[in-house]
């Protein structure tokens, strides 16, 4: 009897325990803005049985934004102005998304080009984690690795945390726009 209330004890105590720590893993584990965003458009694409998907940036006129899902894998996007965005326009109206991905990554204006490359589908890591992948983003010509490496780099810590949230920002607002035009295919 004595055995069984310390079992029992001893299985509280753990609970209690687990209880109390799981607001700070959940805390600690905050997703970020791209993360929900990627795994709809992964979805999304999957269903619609899609490889590739493109759209018009409707707040900012010659600029479009591509995305390549290799289902299980990545997810490769780009944004960027586009010298003819007639033809480009008329390619995404026409369902030609992967001549606009290969278009908007080859031939588009360089200085407005950005890349982002998602190795799993499933947004930027906010925290480094033992299996995390090494996701990247583009712009300006600069290209950051977010392996949370920041000297690797040569940023600060601060630098690199600026840079994450703000890719972030910007590669949930791609997704957004790339989800929108994913529903209407579907």
């Amino acid at each position: 009897m004595r055995v069984r209330r310390m079992a029992v004890g001893t299985v509280l105590a753990t609970a209690l325990a687990v209880a109390l720590a799981a607001p700070a893993v959940a805390e600690d584990a905050k997703l970020s803005k791209s993360s929900v965003q990627a795994a709809a458009l992964a979805k999304q694409l999957a269903q619609a049985k899609l490889q590739y998907i493109a759209t018009k940036d409707p707040t900012d006129p010659g600029r479009f934004v591509a995305a390549m899902h290799l289902p299980g894998a990545q997810l490769l996007i780009v944004s960027a102005r586009y010298g003819a965005p007639a033809l480009l326009n008329e390619k995404v109206l026409l369902g030609k998304f992967q001549d606009a991905y290969i278009d908007l990554n080859s031939a588009s204006e360089a200085a407005t080009r950005i890349i982002v490359e998602d190795l799993r589908a499933d947004g930027f890591a906010l925290a480094k984690s033992k299996d995390m992948m090494r996701d990247s983003f583009e712009a300006n010509g600069k290209r950051v690795v977010f392996d949370f490496d920041w000297r690797k780099q040569k940023l600060t810590q601060a630098e690199y945390f600026s840079t994450l949230e703000a890719a972030d920002t910007q590669y949930a607002r791609m997704l957004e726009l790339l989800i929108a035009e994913a529903r209407k295919t579907h």
